[in-house]
């Protein structure tokens, strides 16, 4: 498997002194999806838990939702002239009787780290339908354990620590317990790591839970959330209007500036201000 992190020389710079130490970063390779052997997507992403990560994927984009759906999951030998298995490569085998993916969601160029919707070969191919309704979910969030959740998915951090340069995903239970923590240069691809790794173990869909990650919420995030049956996702940053839209169109409790005990609830207020004694008011 690649190296999850790469060691290289700097020149560093302190009050016009020069130092050359070595410096420790995230990994970033290309990692090729394929469905049935046929190639679906490119990613830029963090080497390791790839099969999590195709796994993930293919819940956001409608095109499985439990575990027995797929017959199984390898990389790919034959990925270089040489015949070398890079370990960038992984090609998932859906189960007997499973629809293949519409051919409208192979994407026209790589996704990179940090957009995961770059390239999608058609707009209309990004709204799926989701297996599970979130408008009914019966979590109620506190916000003292809301507020305790940046702080616990940083600690979990293990390579950001080395390299300060990972986004990470985490779900949490609604009591603010750690259930899984994935880590990578793509935000998106942290999540479809976490999805993943729920998917394979027969978590999903994922009621009662909360999804937090360490950057913005976009509208994929919230897409992936609702197509894992997350009922709230917290973010440390701002999240994009679109992203507000859709997560209030789907019931999702969505949070954002999560710091210390500050927090802004954008859409799906009800499950929180229950445990702070206000009420929501007209606009």
């Amino acid at each position: 498997m690649g190296r999850v992190t790469t060691r290289r020389r700097v020149t560093r710079i302190v009050d016009g002194t020069a130092a050359e130490p070595v410096d420790t970063l995230a990994a970033e390779e290309p990692l090729e999806i394929r469905v049935n052997g046929r190639s679906l997507v490119v990613t830029m992403r963090t080497p390791g838990d790839d099969f999590d990560l195709a796994a993930g994927f293919l819940v956001s984009e409608g095109v499985i939702d439990r575990a027995g759906q797929i017959a199984g999951i390898r990389y790919c030998l034959g990925a270089t002239a040489d015949g070398v298995n890079t370990y960038n490569v992984v090609d998932v085998a859906l189960a007997a009787g499973v629809r293949p993916p519409d051919p409208s969601l192979e994407r026209n160029f790589y996704t990179t780290s940090s957009c995961g919707l770059c390239g999608k070969a058609s707009l209309d191919a990004v709204r799926t339908v989701a297996s599970w309704s979130v408008h009914d979910d019966p979590i109620r969030l506190d916000p003292a354990v809301i507020a305790a959740l940046p702080g616990t998915l940083r600690t979990a951090q293990r390579v950001f620590d080395r390299t300060g340069g990972l986004h990470a995903a985490g779900l949490f239970s609604a009591d603010g317990r750690l259930l899984c923590l994935r880590e990578d240069v793509g935000r998106h691809n942290a999540v479809d790591k976490a999805v993943g790794w729920a998917l394979r173990d027969g978590r999903l869909p994922l009621r009662d839970t909360i999804l937090m990650v360490s950057g913005r919420a976009s509208f994929e995030l919230v897409q992936k959330a609702v197509m894992a049956g997350i009922p709230a996702l917290a973010a440390v940053s701002a999240p994009s209007s679109l992203a507000a839209d859709l997560a209030d169109d789907a019931g999702l409790t969505l949070i954002g500036f999560l710091r210390g005990t500050s927090m802004n609830v954008y859409t799906g207020a009800h499950r929180v201000l229950r445990h702070t004694g206000l009420t929501e008011t007209p606009a």
